[in-house]
């Protein structure tokens, strides 16, 4: 046996990863700075209302549904230099966001080129980061990932909060401070060894073995969106808090996700994805509920730190993310098809994602903010039941 070749083939699959786990890392923080100011920017510099913020879904979203399509045209990259290409895509859209949004229409131009690059990456993540998983750890290494991005996020968090407080910072600043940190990961993937690309072809991948894994990836992306688009809305329209706020509880996120997440990682190993989702859909129903209600069941201050709360469990549960992931890496029939499959159902959740944020700024703006949680706790119920549903091989 030579030791020596399996040592140099180690120390070499150790330098990717490192490099992989910096890259995630420092575009962790950038997204988290961007997480921090975006809600209250669109607020202040456009004044725009709740229908017109859920419209806003449209542009934002619409990359996520074109993911495929985008992967399918730059295949000959290979996923590693295409995780290069969108960091350094999210670094052009939010360096124009902050400095060329001279009018309505021009933003959404510019978030549209962010959330290209962001919607490429994010399947990247788990398809990239498994190739570095021993067989049966695939959990813990996407949770020692989501570690890092959380680790990050609270630095990024804080950057915020102290930039806005007592350094004077704008929202020019934070853009041009989350762009160098997505430019720095375009740099880190790029020095990784590239991968080989795939055909055009292979990049539309439906299987009807995959049917439930589509399903479920629909119910994240309605659920999802919720949450990304209207609860800090909630926090910057009806309970009026400033960035400051929205970045401090994204720093208590991330303060917490440090152990949460690898913790979700290894339960996923050891539970099973049936489990954990199911654990997920639960806790999203009294999350939903509590989001509508808190204000008409408890006094204002009270109230305020219910729905702070709801955030962070929220944003910590977007984690489990991460047992979809490895759900379709055991089921698959063929290795080849995890990342395909993910980047499909990327597309597929952002198509009906659209949806609900459309549907969801008509419901806030006619019926009240309730409703639209009082759906997304509809939407958890059924989740919770096709959760029940996840069989995995010897599991």
């Amino acid at each position: 046996m030579d030791m020596d070749g399996i040592k140099r083939r180690l120390s070499k699959h150790s330098g990717q990863f490192a490099l992989f786990f910096a890259a995630v890392a420092v575009a962790g923080f950038s997204q988290s700075v961007v997480d921090a100011t975006l809600n209250n920017f669109l607020a202040e510099s456009f004044s725009i209302s709740e229908f017109q913020r859920g419209f806003m879904e449209l542009p934002r979203e619409m990359p996520g549904f074109l993911v495929i399509f985008f992967s399918a045209l730059f295949f000959f990259m290979g996923s590693r230099r295409l995780a290069a290409l969108a960091n350094a895509l999210m670094a052009l859209g939010i360096i124009l966001l902050g400095f060329r949004s001279v009018s309505f229409p021009a933003m959404l131009m510019w978030l549209f080129i962010f959330s290209s690059g962001q919607h490429l990456f994010l399947p990247l993540i788990s398809s990239i980061g498994m190739e570095f998983a021993a067989d049966g750890k695939a959990g813990s290494r996407l949770g020692q990932l989501s570690g890092s991005a959380n680790l990050a996020g609270i630095v990024g968090g804080v950057a915020v909060f102290v930039g806005f407080n007592y350094l004077g910072f704008t929202f020019v600043s934070s853009f041009t401070l989350a762009a160098a940190g997505f430019f720095a990961a375009s740099v880190l993937i790029f020095f990784m060894t590239p991968d080989e690309p795939r055909p055009a072809k292979t990049r539309f991948l439906l299987r009807k073995e995959y049917g439930l894994f589509y399903w479920l990836n629909i119910l994240y992306g309605t659920r999802k969106q919720l949450f990304i688009t209207f609860a800090p809305w909630v926090l910057v329209t009806v309970f009026h808090q400033k960035t400051q706020v929205v970045a401090t509880l994204l720093a208590t996120g991330g303060v917490i996700g440090i152990f949460f997440k690898p913790l979700v990682g290894r339960a996923i190993d050891r539970l099973g994805e049936r489990r954990i989702l199911m654990a997920e859909a639960a806790a999203l129903i009294v999350v939903c509920l509590l989001y509508g209600f808190a204000g008409d069941a408890f006094e204002e201050t009270a109230a305020l730190y219910i729905i702070c709360a709801c955030y962070v469990v929220d944003q910590l549960l977007m984690s489990v993310g991460m047992a979809r992931a490895t759900y379709i890496k055991k089921i698959a029939l063929d290795p080849a098809d995890v990342s395909q499959t993910l980047t499909m159902g990327v597309s597929i959740d952002h198509f009906f994602s659209i949806g609900i944020a459309l549907v969801s700024g008509w419901i806030w703006l006619t019926l009240g903010y309730q409703y639209v949680f009082l759906l997304g706790a509809g939407i958890a119920l059924v989740n919770f039941f096709s959760a029940s549903r996840v069989r995995t091989p010897g599991g």
